[in-house]
């Protein structure tokens, strides 16, 4: 079972990104103009966009969007210097990447890989690690920190967004009814409930403790700088509106 997962989370985002999901619409051309030293924003996490202090000079930097792709990101660090590399397991998500880079005519380094695997890059390649939520569909979340660590130069940061693992309490038909135990992890629950998910395109989705997300960044050697949370957007999970569900943090490598 635990095998095939990322191949079918990879094809379920391809059918998110074919059908319009609010994380696989590329930035425009208008948008891309208006980036400026001021005026830029991406998010790690649903509604609140990182804080520009959190990156600091991106003119020359080698930045690393992981699971990142779906063109919203990357054109904007491009835009203001960044060299991008994008590291995506969705075919859609990197041909949305292609098509603003096209478009707007500039170079990035795009690669088809996935994260619960040795990422492709040497030691130190990068200043920057730019990570938005998606370690949720991993079920080891400690080998991406370790990777992130191993990956970035000395003094280089990893910025993160995950979620608490509240959303996993509860089903969509039941969205204030506490029916899950935590972990949730579809690789230890029966077989038809991890085939359900994958007929539907779910996605194989995972929660994730405090420990594993923050005492793993930890853990891997990076020290913590900052973080703030977040919720859903409007169409989310209805707990949004009791408590929020995600976190983003700034971590440095020493």
């Amino acid at each position: 079972m635990g095998d095939k997962y990322t191949e079918i989370n990879s094809r379920t985002w391809d059918v998110w990104a074919e059908n319009g999901c609010d994380w696989s619409l590329p930035v425009t051309h208008e948008e891309f103009e208006a980036v400026t030293e001021e005026n830029w924003g991406v998010y790690l996490t649903p509604c609140i966009t990182a804080p520009h202090e959190w990156f600091g000079e991106l003119k020359g930097k080698k930045l690393l969007g992981l699971a990142s792709g779906g063109g919203q990101q990357m054109p904007i660090f491009t835009r203001l210097g960044a060299e991008c590399t994008i590291l995506d397991y969705s075919d859609r998500q990197l041909e949305a990447e292609r098509k603003v880079a096209r478009r707007e005519g500039y170079a990035i380094s795009i690669i088809k890989g996935d994260m619960t695997q040795r990422l492709p890059f040497e030691d130190g390649s990068f200043d920057i690690i730019f990570h938005p939520v998606s370690n949720c569909y991993v079920e080891d979340v400690y080998h991406v920190w370790n990777e992130c660590f191993r990956v970035l130069k000395s003094g280089g940061v990893l910025l993160a967004g995950f979620d608490n693992g509240l959303n996993f309490l509860f089903e969509d038909d039941n969205p204030l009814l506490v029916v899950n135990p935590l972990p949730f992890n579809p690789l230890k629950m029966p077989r038809e409930r991890f085939e359900r998910m994958a007929q539907n395109y779910e996605g194989i989705q995972f929660s994730h403790s405090m420990e594993e997300q923050l005492g793993g960044q930890l853990k891997a050697g990076f020290r913590l700088t900052d973080l703030y949370e977040d919720k859903d957007r409007e169409n989310g999970m209805e707990i949004r509106k009791f408590a929020p569900q995600y976190m983003a943090t700034r971590a440095v490598k020493p």
